[in-house]
């Protein structure tokens, strides 16, 4: 069994005869009791590409000390780490392996540098001896084990705050450290120092073939690059290229429509476009929520709280994308990558949809007089809730193992990698940005008009739905030119999330509906009185109705003169 925790520290530059400074009195520190000297051996797992590495994430076997075993370390912040340990074993733990499958892909973990270390321990305590830190002098010995085998050697402090203890300790214990002359670490983990250090003359990308080339980015980033001589890693490497070569294929067996004629569509290697086109900035939105489906999938796993939910909102946000900036990025390769989105989303849904509505319900039912409620109603709602997010737990899981997300990961870089960029992209943003959100606006208006020319109904609700989808489009273009159109975009993603949040609240209690007549029939069968949950039933249809009479006002605001007019400058 993984277990976590917090890791908070900082590392700071050191040599062999580094003197620590008196630490006593700095914030509330009143003893420093020495441990002794403890060796340490870490063998630290990557990608043959650094793949974990490019996203600071660390995974290492280390033996020696109380908490020898696997650790897998996620950033979180600078000096922030969250740290999951699992027991010690000759091969990488299967849960440990599972959080990283976003970033491997199938390819496999292998040994890339051991570090053996000295560990000279200090505790630092309060007046009760409770411990608030510890910092450790280090002295380190790094060893390259892919082809090149670099060393190299330093030595360091860490401190690192002990469970429970404030974070305001660090800034007290650090001014002293730097009174004394020691300086904050340049490098922000041993690893990263380690992969920089012990490079060794490495081969280019044309000489290392397609395989390099694929993850020469991870590369830079980590700072090292992969071995020439690692046949079992370079072959892995290579199954993920053709994976990736692939990966405008859909599910389905088929391949996408192909790009067309260059006269029309323009292919750009690395999205080398300057910052001043309208296509890098829609680019770099779509990178984003790239990386934060990528970012988000441990999360999701770990079951960490409103993760499902922004990993929906990252393949939305995406989605949305490719349809508002559809003369910027292609819509006859990108339309088969959204279907995909949609089918994780849906995926995804199951889970985040029960866990809405059971907090929903149990609101409700908070709302009503005790003798308005008859017969075991929570128990009845628990029950419901807990079997099904149960299944849906398991079900949003067991999605991210199949290859079918894993292919959707290798399309979502293939696009971004030689993005199918319109001539549009090449347009000042000013000019190209404004149109695709007005665009979307347009299509808002729309839907709303029809939907409050339609009787209250079922019909109604359809396109009251169609117009909550429309209006977060558009907040979502809205949001996503912000950083290029600054206030007048920010005001306008306001406005339309005050008509998704009317929209969306009457959608929800068409959808609570359904759930409350199943549980008013699922109670009637067990001999149950059905009341309450008529009684509740009848409460969301008077929730929708206000609802649709406050569409109209909320509107107006929303749409009110000077909008078109802000965003076109």
């Amino acid at each position: 069994m993984a277990e976590t925790k917090r890791e908070i520290e900082r590392k700071y530059e050191a040599t062999p005869d580094t003197e620590i400074p008196d630490l006593t009195g700095a914030a509330g520190i009143a003893d420093v009791v020495g441990k002794g000297v403890t060796e340490l051996d870490a063998v630290y797992y990557d990608t043959p590409g650094l793949r974990l590495a490019a996203d600071s994430i660390t995974l290492r076997r280390r033996t020696g000390g109380e908490d020898e075993g696997w650790h897998l370390k996620f950033p979180v912040a600078t000096g922030i780490r969250e740290e999951i340990h699992a027991p010690l074993g000759d091969t990488v733990p299967r849960v440990l392996a599972g959080l990283l499958r976003s970033r491997t892909r199938g390819t496999p973990l292998v040994p890339v540098v051991r570090l053996r270390s000295s560990r000279d321990v200090r505790h630092l305590v309060d007046g009760q001896g409770r411990l608030l830190a510890e910092l450790s002098l280090d002295t380190v010995h790094a060893e390259r084990l892919t082809p090149g085998n670099g060393t190299a050697g330093w030595t360091e402090i860490e401190v690192e705050l002990a469970d429970g203890a404030d974070p305001a300790l660090l800034g007290p214990v650090g001014k002293r450290l730097r009174k004394a002359g020691i300086k904050p670490a340049s490098a922000p983990s041993k690893l990263a120092r380690a992969l920089a250090e012990t490079e060794t003359e490495t081969e280019t990308e044309a000489e290392a073939g397609p395989a390099a080339a694929a993850s020469a980015a991870a590369q830079r980033k980590a700072g090292a690059a992969a071995g020439p001589g690692d046949t079992a890693a370079v072959h892995a490497e290579e199954q993920a290229s053709s994976r990736h070569a692939d990966a405008f294929a859909p599910a389905g067996g088929q391949r996408a429509p192909k790009a067309p004629e260059a006269a029309k569509s323009v292919r750009h290697r690395g999205a080398r476009l300057a910052s001043g086109y309208a296509g890098e900035h829609v680019l770099a939105y779509l990178r984003e929520q790239r990386d934060a489906i990528v970012a988000l999938d441990p999360a999701v796993r770990r079951d960490l709280p409103d993760a499902v939910h922004q990993m929906r909102v990252a393949t939305r946000r995406m989605r949305s994308a490719f349809k508002s900036f559809r003369k910027i990025v292609d819509r006859s390769v990108t339309d088969p990558v959204g279907e995909e989105l949609k089918w994780l989303a849906g995926e995804l849904g199951t889970a985040r949809d029960q866990e809405v509505m059971a907090e929903r319900l149990r609101g409700r039912l908070d709302e009503l007089p005790r003798q308005m409620l008859l017969g075991p109603v929570r128990s009845r709602l628990r029950i419901w809730a807990t079997s099904h997010r149960a299944d849906a737990r398991r079900r949003s899981v067991a999605v991210l193992d199949t290859e079918r997300y894993l292919g959707l990961l290798d399309t979502l870089d293939a696009l971004l990698d030689e993005p199918p960029l319109l001539p549009a992209a090449k347009a000042k943003p000013a000019v190209a940005l404004p149109k695709a959100v007005l665009k979307d606006y347009d299509r808002l208006a729309a839907r709303i008009e029809l939907a409050l020319g339609l009787p209250a109904g079922h019909d109604r609700d359809l396109a009251m739905h169609d117009a909550r989808k429309a209006a977060k489009r558009a907040r979502y273009s809205g949001e996503a030119v912000t950083p290029v159109l600054g206030r007048p975009a920010k005001r306008f993603a306001k406005r339309m999330k005050a008509v998704q949040t009317v929209l969306g609240d009457h959608q929800d209690s068409v959808v609570a509906r359904e759930t409350l007549r199943d549980l008013a029939v699922q109670a009637h069968a067990a001999g149950e009185s059905a009341f309450t949950w008529g009684l509740l039933f009848g409460r969301e249809e008077a929730t929708a109705a206000d609802r649709e009479r406050e569409l109209p006002e909320v509107w107006a605001e929303a749409s009110r003169a000077g909008l078109r007019a802000s965003l076109e400058g």
